[in-house]
């Protein structure tokens, strides 16, 4: 079986919406595309695997998002941008290209834009009808004999399930998209705060570029990510000070410290003292 389809959608009289090419890859480790300048809206929807992406923001700046199954991302038009399979576990997807006088409304409903090229779902079920709609325009032998209307008809069905299924339209509704992307955020650095993690590896996670994620990561939080993340670290570290008698090297590195003069350095402007004088206070005696 071929690991490629691809389509190229021959009528081009559809003005509200219309289709370009479609397809579906299993892709090979490593395998890139780009980087390159689209004319349409391409929308990609990762079936399995993983990979990443590099497009250009709204600003110019290129930026890096990892993309995983269940996920997808958007091209947009003019932008210039690069993907890239994993190397152990390269991604599976289906795409799209779609344009016309509504695209740029479609796309926007759902809560997509340059600065946010990433598709997360708020509905498995409407995700998964969303995917089984774009593989079917994958697999559909393109008959010229049969109406374009067909095709066209499940596009639309597509889109239909690509803006209900998005998260962001949900979370626009409830007044709560802020609140959907920080709970991500902070999912992540619980989950890897011990890690040598980065903020453009946790916008990158919550499919956002650094600076807009740093403006509502503030906003909600009070804090930049950078300082969560340092005093999250910290707390981590004064636990493990005080109940355990691990050396200070060792809860450094079990933070995310791997340089014991790093992490003392941290710890003190965080705590106002060293963690060996912080422990000697603040250790817990065990019951005899």
């Amino acid at each position: 079986m071929s690991n490629l389809l691809f389509s190229v959608f021959p009528n081009e009289n559809f003005v509200d919406i219309g289709l370009y090419q479609y397809g579906w890859e299993q892709c090979e480790p490593s395998h890139s595309f780009g980087p390159a300048a689209r004319n349409h809206y391409i929308f990609h929807y990762v079936i399995s695997g993983t990979g990443t992406l590099m497009a250009d923001d709204s600003s110019g700046n290129t930026i890096k998002y990892q993309v995983k199954s269940g996920q997808g991302f958007m091209l947009f038009p003019n932008q210039i941008n690069t993907y890239i399979a994993d190397q152990n576990l390269p991604w599976e997807y289906t795409w799209i290209e779609f344009d016309g006088l509504r695209a740029k409304e479609i796309v926007s409903t759902a809560g997509l834009s340059p600065d946010h090229p990433v598709y997360h779902a708020g509905s498995k079920d409407l995700r998964n009808e969303m995917m089984n709609e774009m593989l079917y325009i994958a697999r559909h032998p393109g008959s010229s004999c049969e109406s374009p209307f067909h095709i066209i008809g499940h596009l639309y069905l597509f889109l239909d399930y690509f803006m209900r299924s998005a998260a962001t339209v949900r979370m626009k509704h409830s007044g709560k998209i802020r609140d959907f992307y920080i709970k991500e955020a902070l999912s992540y650095i619980e989950q890897n705060f011990q890690n040598n993690i980065t903020i453009e590896d946790i916008a990158s996670f919550c499919g956002l570029n650094r600076s807009y994620f740093g403006k509502i990561f503030h906003d909600s939080i009070g804090k930049s990510p950078q300082e969560f993340l340092i005093t999250y670290r910290m707390t981590k570290a004064a636990e493990l000070l005080k109940l355990t008698s691990l050396s200070i090297a060792d809860i450094g590195n079990a933070v995310g410290y791997p340089n014991q003069l790093h992490f003392s350095r941290a710890f003190k402007n965080t705590y106002g003292t060293s963690p060996r004088s912080w422990r000697n206070e603040n250790k817990l005696e065990p019951d005899m």
